[in-house]
């Protein structure tokens, strides 16, 4: 009799397991019994048990549990005992730990055992149940057996909380094979006849019985669906604490694979524990391969994923009590010196060597989207692209991930320069200056040419975006100049509000790229007359005490082709609403919305700019009624207005487009995007 409080044992099981567990467990109990009892023609027989309502798709009920049957050496009294007794050692030759049956109780109310055992000439009967509270076994009856040969049934049912996640008998049988592969193609040691049927058949009433299937046949030489691969080294070690542990793989071929992925499995006595995606070691494995049928018939082909089993005594020795996962760590292991993922990294390099031509082709495809992205896209990385490695972005990368992927590697190059910067600057050692200076100021330039190559190429879009903002519209109709507007600089907003890249004022003039403040279609304070584009330059060059003059640019914009602010009649003449403006700056009647104030003197010069369409009517008003002169490009007209130090441009947007291509267009052509 056992003392064991069983409840809590089974409530603290957590690392690992899943809803198979229980199912594996009791195969691989089976086998054992047959292994012990010697025989050649073993069988285990897995009959899945259904409970509720069957569904209209497939007329399957749910699974409720299973009932396990082999012709082993049956529950001596032996076997009995180390039944009872929590943590046995009885199998622990072969890696038991004497607990995977309560993983049974962990999914299903119910485990029930009967079986037939040899007591000197005679057979004899043994049945019982898992017991939920102090004693393992319960319920226990012995007696003299009618029966000719020795087995047990072992039956699990009443499953707990969570349904059975598949019905159909191929489904489980699949689960069942990979989690067993080892035992399955054991060469030292063959694995006895698995099959699984249905308790009861559930497609009797249509007619359709369901037929057992053997688990031994995926592995099949005629019709197989799992095939071995060759492998040209299939062993690696790896170092822990200076001792070198070795690890075996063998990889599978897995044919019809439904929705699986290629994964790598750690092995310990030859039953799976872990299984991962080999994509996350290399991408390309993220996809089925395809093999053609006979004569290369992509007709009769068919796709199968790729599956790495691992071996080795550092796994045996480090497996969970339940085997659900292994003591070592996953990721960096400082303790153990092999970490779950150094494993799964060198499995999957010799997998990769059973597809090299496959793996090989799918990496190439992969940099061909790489380089066009860059070439098409993203020409300033054209430079980093050369270095970084692209073999952790996924078999088909969007642009998203590339760009992702060089911005994250451009920063790391950063933090790397600059660290090295800092080092060479605090260093001691003279000797060591010349050479590294230079390899520094090379890495520096190539970030550099990194930056401007991009802010070129972004120029050439945003030039794109404001040829196309001048074209007339479906319905005749040009853009609005609030439309145009934003391109050059968004509305309503100043410097304070908006970033220094948030701006295209280089399309106006170059030298506004480097300005202290600008408000943007927005009334300076008090509340009064607006501009479009309000700039204030910053202070640029000192000559002693003195200091130059503070110059601040007025833009106002016209929609393309308006020109009815031309007509005697209209409120809305730019040039009187820039002259206007700075005499109001003049005054001192405003201040920044920030209410910084507006320097000014006498001196201080004033640019303004007026960008709209120069009809016929506009070139005459400029001539005839404001006294404006023609420039020699015939595309704008100026004055000077000494008295309050103001010079002015009308410009048309077609000239403003112009010069910005002319300004930008060596540059655009240098990086072959013109």
């Amino acid at each position: 009799m056992s003392n064991v409080n069983v409840k809590r044992l089974v409530a603290n099981i957590r690392s690992g397991t899943n809803i198979y567990t229980p199912l594996v467990e009791l195969v691989v109990n089976a086998i054992q019994a047959i292994d012990a009892k010697g025989i050649q023609n073993g069988l285990v027989e897995i009959e899945v048990l259904r409970n509720g309502q069957a569904d209209m798709i497939d007329r399957l009920e749910d699974v409720d549990g299973f009932r396990v049957k082999d012709n082993g050496i049956g529950f001596t009294k032996t076997n009995r005992d180390a039944f009872d007794t929590l943590y046995t050692e009885q199998k622990i030759a072969d890696g038991g730990k004497g607990f995977g049956r309560f993983t049974c109780l962990k999914y299903f109310d119910r485990v029930k055992v009967s079986s037939t055992f040899a007591e000197g000439d005679a057979f004899r009967d043994r049945s019982f149940r898992m017991g939920l509270d102090k004693d393992i076994i319960v319920d226990e009856k012995e007696g003299s057996s009618q029966a000719q040969a020795t087995g047990t049934v072992v039956e699990i049912s009443g499953i707990k909380s969570v349904r059975f996640p598949d019905k159909k008998l191929e489904t489980i049988s699949r689960v069942v094979v990979e989690r067993l592969l080892p035992y399955f193609v054991d060469q030292d040691r063959p694995c006895p006849r698995v099959v699984i049927r249905e308790a009861k058949n559930p497609s009797a009433d249509a007619g359709t019985p369901s037929a057992p299937l053997s688990l031994n046949d995926y592995l099949d030489k005629q019709n197989s669906q799992i095939v071995e691969m060759k492998v040209d080294e299939g062993t690696f070690s790896l170092s822990a604490n200076e001792d070198e542990k070795s690890f075996q793989v063998r990889v599978f071929k897995f044919f019809a694979p439904r929705t699986a992925k290629s994964k790598v499995s750690l092995v310990a006595h030859r039953r799976e524990v872990t299984d991962n995606a080999l994509q996350t070691y290399i991408s390309e494995f993220a996809e089925e391969f395809f093999e053609p049928g006979p004569d290369q018939d992509l007709a009769k082909g068919r796709n199968f994923v790729i599956k790495a089993y691992v071996f080795g005594d550092y796994l045996n020795d480090n497996v969970s009590l339940e085997r659900g996962e292994f003591r070592f760590q996953t990721d960096i292991d400082l303790l153990n010196g092999i970490s779950q993922n150094d494993i799964e990294q060198r499995a999957a390099e010799v997998a990769q060597s059973a597809v090299g031509a496959e793996i090989a082709e799918r990496k190439k495809r992969k940099e061909v989207r790489i380089a066009e992205y860059v070439t098409n896209d993203a020409p300033w990385h054209r430079i980093l692209a050369k270095e970084v490695d692209f073999s952790a972005l996924p078999m088909r990368p969007s642009n998203q991930d590339i760009e992702l992927h060089l911005q994250k590697k451009k920063y790391e190059q950063e933090i790397a320069t600059r660290t090295q910067v800092t080092a060479l600057l605090n260093s001691e050692n003279p000797d060591e200056l010349g050479e590294k200076i230079a390899q520094l100021i090379e890495k520096i330039s190539d970030n550099s040419k990194n930056d401007l190559i991009h802010y070129v190429s972004m120029r050439k879009c945003v030039l794109e975006l404001f040829s196309k903002s001048l074209e007339i519209k479906a319905d005749g109709k040009h853009k609005s100049e609030g439309e145009v507007h934003d391109i050059i600089m968004p509305r309503k907003k100043d410097s304070e509000e908006l970033n220094y890249e948030a701006h295209n004022l280089w399309i106006l003039d170059e030298r506004l790229n480097f300005t202290s403040y600008m408000s943007s279609d927005k009334p300076l304070k008090p509340s009064g007359d607006r501009t479009d584009i309000t700039i204030y330059n910053r202070r640029v060059a000192y000559r002693g005490d003195n200091e130059t003059s503070n110059p601040i640019t007025i833009f106002e914009f016209k929609k393309p082709q308006r020109d009815d602010f031309a007509n005697p009649s209209s409120k809305e003449d730019p040039i009187q609403q820039i002259i206007r403006y700075v005499n109001q700056i003049r005054e001192g009647k405003f201040k920044t919305p920030t209410g910084r104030d507006i320097l000014v003197n006498d001196t201080t010069p004033f640019y303004g700019y007026v960008v709209c369409d120069l009809t016929q009517k506009v070139k005459d008003w400029l001539q005839k009624e404001k006294n404006f002169t023609p420039m020699p490009d015939g595309l704008g007209w100026f004055n000077w207005f000494g008295n309050i130090s103001l010079y002015m441009e009308v410009v048309s947007w077609t000239k403003l487009l112009r010069d910005a291509e002319m300004r930008n267009k060596i540059f655009f052509n240098k990086l072959g995007i013109d």
